[in-house]
């Protein structure tokens, strides 16, 4: 047998939506956000290069890489953690934490939360990394081996290096004492994190919760391991690197960053006055339950992540205006992805537009979703769908419309944000656009 779990007496067809009624709870809004990508440092220049068409992608600069085959990266340039916290406390983090701090804070700013008018014990921190302090653990790694020894090893090591770190800094600086915790599902870390979040909320365990996910993951170890299991593109020109959907693609961008959410009840956003981005209406998790890095080629984990978000948000298909997709352009992903938009839309499938921003930002991993999800809260804001760029040659396996070259205008009601992660952990959430809370 070539995998675990080859074939499964659980096994069932996708349920029809009448079998399926969206689940009863309190809303949950989207009152802030916060972004550091390699297309900007806050959300605004963000969603400008997104629709702008701009590539993050460049020669890949970092020390000890002389002998990685991987020629480009999507780096965060021009990031300085002492905009956002004192240099003492800037030393003790992991980039990918310094990240999440850095994200948060414009995420609390645009929200406007307080303190005194929110219960600490009800205010959550969820925020997911899929492999979180890489720079850390390979600094002292050199120190153990070629520095001197166990004694040179930072004493500091394992509170930069553990990937609960981001979401424990940030509840500390905001004395958030609700549910602290850490999603990690590999590359749909983000997309967890938040929906956790959404479903903690929903059913009355927290009122506010800081969401999210970061990674810093750029490193020659991870570069050296991706690379070897031919994930990564090898492509020396930035603009053919991260090209999904497209027949030439060959593997994902490697990038770094963090997306950031302040989640909360309708009920509590309208307490505080408090400005609604967006309406989180929907979440999906499933397993595909069939390989260590290869999607399941039926589709049907991504499928039915789909469709309970779709569901639980008491939707019908026909209502989904824009699939974010996962999209990272590798062969099988996106080939397999596309199946499953289709097993999940039917002949709505062609009519819906979809996708990739990682054509812009490369593959933050278990920040991805969190930073694709705030891609689809401001494509609902500005009616406007960013691209799928370098979309040169479609794929006959991937026929949809991916939005190629330039971003358009649309109105956007109600939108998907897919993520899918090595080890088969799919995430959609469904956000919805709020006219009259």
């Amino acid at each position: 047998m070539s995998r675990i779990g080859k074939s499964s007496i659980f096994e069932q067809p996708l349920a029809s939506e009448a079998e399926r009624k969206p689940a009863s709870g309190r809303r949950v809004v989207i009152t802030g956000a916060g972004a550091i990508t390699p297309l900007g440092l806050d959300v605004p220049s963000f969603w400008q290069s997104l629709c702008e068409g701009r590539l993050g992608i460049s020669p890949l600069h970092i020390e000890g890489s002389d002998d990685v085959r991987v020629q480009v990266a999507a780096q965060v340039q021009g990031f300085d953690p002492l905009h956002f916290m004192e240099g003492r406390e800037a030393r003790r983090m992991d980039r990918y934490c310094q990240f999440a701090v850095a994200a948060s804070a414009e995420a609390v700013k645009q929200s406007r939360l307080t303190s005194g008018k929110i219960d600490p014990w009800r205010f959550g921190v969820i925020i997911g990394s899929g492999v979180g302090g890489l720079e850390t653990m390979a600094a002292e790694y050199r120190k153990l081996y070629l520095g001197g020894g166990a004694a040179r090893v930072s004493p500091f090591f394992i509170p930069m290096m553990i990937a609960n770190m981001a979401a424990g800094q940030v509840s500390m600086l905001y004395g958030a004492k609700g549910s602290s915790l850490c999603v990690t599902t590999a590359c749909a870390s983000g997309t967890h994190a938040i929906g956790e979040a959404y479903r903690a909320i929903k059913h009355g365990h927290l009122d506010v919760c800081i969401a999210g996910g970061a990674e810093a993951p750029i490193t020659p170890i991870a570069l050296g391991g991706f690379d070897n299991m031919t994930a990564l593109s090898r492509s020396a020109d930035p603009a053919r690197a991260s090209i999904p959907f497209d027949a030439e693609r060959e593997g994902f961008v490697i990038g770094e960053g963090a997306g950031i959410l302040v989640l909360e009840s309708l009920d509590s956003a309208l307490a505080r006055d408090a400005d609604i981005l967006c309406e989180i209406a929907g979440y999906g998790a499933t397993s595909d339950a069939y390989h260590i890095t290869s999607p399941d080629p039926e589709g049907s984990g991504a499928a039915m992540a789909m469709q309970l978000a779709i569901q639980e948000a008491g939707l019908e298909t026909e209502q989904i205006d824009y699939i974010n997709a996962h999209g990272t352009g590798t062969p099988l992903n996106d080939k397999f992805e596309t199946l499953s938009i289709k097993k999940v839309f039917g002949d709505h499938a062609c009519k819906i537009r979809v996708s990739s921003t990682k054509s812009m930002t490369g593959h933050l991993l278990g920040a991805a979703g969190a930073v694709e999800a705030i891609a689809v809260m401001m494509s609902m804001r500005d009616a406007m769908v960013p691209p799928t760029i370098g979309l040169r040659q479609p794929d006959p396996d991937c026929d949809l419309d991916y939005v190629p070259d330039n971003a358009v205008s649309l109105t956007v009601q109600a939108a998907l944000s897919n993520s899918l992660g090595f080890g088969g952990h799919n995430g959609t959430l469904c956000l919805r656009k709020v006219e009259h809370a």
